[in-house]
Order: C-alpha cells, then sequence, then structure tokens
C-alpha cells in the first residue's frame, strides 16, 4: 500500500477509534492515551491498546467495540489485530489536552 493510502487509512481507524467512549470517564479512548500503536502490515492493522487499569471493568467492553469500530472502517480484506497490552503503563500523563480539560487538569 503506498504511504498516502497507508496514512490514510491509519488515520480513519484512529478516527473510528474515537468513536469509542470509556464509559467510566466519558471520554473516547484516543483522548485517554489508551491507544498506543496503530500499525499497517500486509493485509491488516495492528493495535496496541491498553486500559487505564489491569482491573479496569469495562475493559472487555471496550476491547470488543473497538474491534468493531475498526472492523467497520477496513477495506475488504484487512483483518483487525487487537492486542491488549500493559508495559507501559498507562498514567494520566498520556492523556491528551482536550481529556484534561474534561477532568479538570488543564494545568492551571
Amino acid at each position: 500500500m503506498e504511504n498516502e493510502k497507508a496514512a490514510a487509512l491509519i488515520e480513519r481507524v484512529r478516527d473510528a477509534l474515537r468513536g469509542v467512549v470509556d464509559p467510566e470517564a466519558g471520554i473516547n479512548i484516543v483522548e485517554l492515551g489508551l491507544v498506543y500503536r496503530i500499525e499497517l502490515q500486509a493485509q491488516a492493522v495492528e493495535i496496541d491498546l491498553t486500559m487505564t487499569s489491569p482491573t479496569c471493568p469495562m475493559g472487555e467492553m471496550i476491547e470488543d467495540e473497538a474491534r468493531q469500530a475498526v472492523a467497520a472502517v477496513l477495506p475488504d480484506g484487512f483483518a483487525a489485530d487487537l492486542h491488549i497490552v500493559w508495559s507501559p503503563p498507562w498514567g494520566p500523563e498520556r492523556m491528551s489536552e482536550k481529556a484534561r480539560k474534561h477532568f479538570g487538569w488543564d494545568g492551571d
């Protein structure tokens, strides 16, 4: 896949993941910093995703929604290869500025 098309597909995947909201936090998993990696392989997109905690009660639901969201934007013949990772551990420093403001952590 040429670089321009690959970059566009990665951005479509990222946008799809923005539609997945952590119900406890009330903000999407991209802004929360839960998406560590999105990488294209031959006929698959690999995604490393984490949770705010290994005991996250909504983890399975978030994982399922992420898989469905990504599958919906992939071209025919592409697979979504989603991995839950725990290293490095998630921390609030991974959140976007938008997420920090959502929680009132805007630095003021």
